[in-house]
């Protein structure tokens, strides 16, 4: 018998000037069977969260880090024995098996949630680790080798009591995914499918009891438990927890930091009348279409604005002793997302129309909030836009995107008392805010970009060339 040989995966230089990057979930347990390219991890990088292939086929026999801890590049993730070939574990050849402990693959013709894996498949995650461990389909013809069910399961730490528990049936990849998503073990829901079968129901009605059970237990801790008189204190206050500081909260606290420090910002600001832009809004819905955002037509007004100032659009060198211009202008976008502040990068926004802008701004903002955005979208800006208004705030003091050198800021726009020839009247206000370095430029250039902005909002036509 030949002996097994261990292979150690360790993580990858990830690029971007990344060292390390958070473990999300194991998408593996101790004894599955993977092949090349399959995903093992969900990772949190300073940039998204993405999926981490093996580069190797095999066992796995152990795995490192629990989800939550951060690995360092160059640290073990796991180690996978020499299995089956890659080509023999591959679930799609003709001599893998139709079903394992994890239930049935075959695909039902006709089966509705089959049939939406299987487009959901071809379509792809889009949310693999660019640039490692992968083959682009494009490339070769082939898509990376579909994972065993075992390893569609969801991810927990194995225990001792792992290999008596009983086969369970999900028919369904979806349904396994679901609960995996939801942090429930297909093993201990009861299944009500009419072949034996765990359903989507049953994840959802386990989800519920898991939450109430967790629930009334952490009520019975509050109420029964006494604070243990060893908790850390800090001024006279009991410390409930100590929470690391994920890799993006860490990224985007070093670019503020080097913003701050390196940057001589100064900020002016201007109430503007937007009532026309606003009115003029709802007459470009499109037939079968929508009203472009208010982001995207303040977008365009800055195209326009940063044309005729493109010092603003500019960047400094690393010395500080030129002042470097581009023909043309990478357009940031400031997204508040669940996992914090984003900035993905519109490029060659200057070619744009407002339509085109729109359709940008909203794919960015769905990509963002997804957790997707592929690092190479998130570098390039030259100049920043923050519409803090959709927040529900009405101003902000910005910290300026380095490198960028400078960040416009568009506050909520809500009606306001206005005065228009000696009379008060109602109108649409916001408050815009241009914060800049006050090293590529002095402050009577920088208001006058912002006269700028401010003349095409409050006479939008001017900017379709209408007047």
């Amino acid at each position: 018998m030949t002996a097994l040989t261990t292979h150690v995966f360790r993580l990858p230089d990830l690029g971007e000037g990344l060292t390390e990057a958070g473990l999300v979930q194991w998408l593996v347990c101790v004894g599955d069977t993977i092949v090349t390219d399959q995903a093992i991890a969900e990772v949190e990088t300073a940039k998204s969260v993405v999926e981490l292939p093996s580069p190797f086929a095999g066992v796995v026999t152990a795995l490192h880090g629990e989800p939550g801890e951060t690995i360092d590049v160059g640290a073990p993730v796991l180690e996978v024995a020499d299995g089956a070939s890659s080509s023999s574990a591959d679930p799609s050849s003709a001599d893998a098996p139709d079903t394992d402990a994890g239930g049935d693959l075959r695909a039902d013709a006709g089966d509705p949630e089959q049939e939406a894996y299987r487009e959901e498949e071809r379509a792809g995650s889009g949310n693999v680790l660019i640039g490692y461990g992968t083959t682009e389909r494009g490339a070769t013809g082939r898509r990376r080798p579909k994972a065993t069910a075992a390893s569609e399961m969801p991810r927990e730490k194995p225990d001792a009591n792992a290999s008596e528990r009983r086969p369970v049936a999900v028919r369904s990849p979806l349904v396994r995914r679901l609960a995996r998503d939801l942090g429930l073990d297909v093993h201990a829901i009861t299944p009500t499918g009419h072949d034996g079968a765990v359903t989507r129901a049953d994840v959802l009605a386990a989800a519920v009891d898991d939450a109430v059970d967790g629930a009334a237990a952490q009520h019975r801790r509050d109420d029964h438990q006494p604070q243990s008189a060893n908790a850390e204190r800090l001024d006279g206050l009991a410390v409930v927890s100590r929470e690391r500081m994920s890799p993006l909260r860490r990224a985007v606290s070093a670019r503020l930091t080097r913003s701050r420090s390196e940057i001589p910002e100064a900020t002016v600001w201007v109430d503007v009348d937007a009532t026309e832009l606003w009115n003029l809004r709802s007459e470009m819905v499109p037939a079968g279409g929508r009203a472009p955002s208010i982001t995207a037509l303040v977008a365009r007004f800055v195209v326009l604005a940063l044309a005729e100032h493109p010092v603003l659009a500019s960047r400094l060198s690393d010395d500080g002793s030129e002042i470097i211009s581009f023909d043309g202008l990478n357009l940031g976008v400031a997204a508040d997302t669940e996992r914090g502040l984003l900035v993905p990068v519109i490029p060659r926004a200057h070619e744009l129309t407002v339509e085109q802008l729109d359709v940008a701004l909203r794919e960015l903002s769905a990509t963002a909030r997804s957790g997707a955005m592929p690092p190479e979208r998130l570098r390039g800006s030259t100049f920043t836009l923050n519409n803090y208004g959709g927040l529900g705030v009405d101003g902000s003091a910005a910290i300026i995107n380095h490198p960028d050198v400078a960040i416009l800021g568009i506050g909520r726009i809500v009606e306001r008392p206005w005065v228009i020839d000696g009379q008060i009247v109602a109108r649409r206000v916001a408050q815009l805010s241009l914060v800049f370095d006050h090293r590529v430029c002095d402050g009577g250039y920088a208001a006058s970009f912002l006269r700028r902005v401010t003349e095409l909002i409050e006479h939008p036509l001017r900017a379709f060339g209408k007047v």
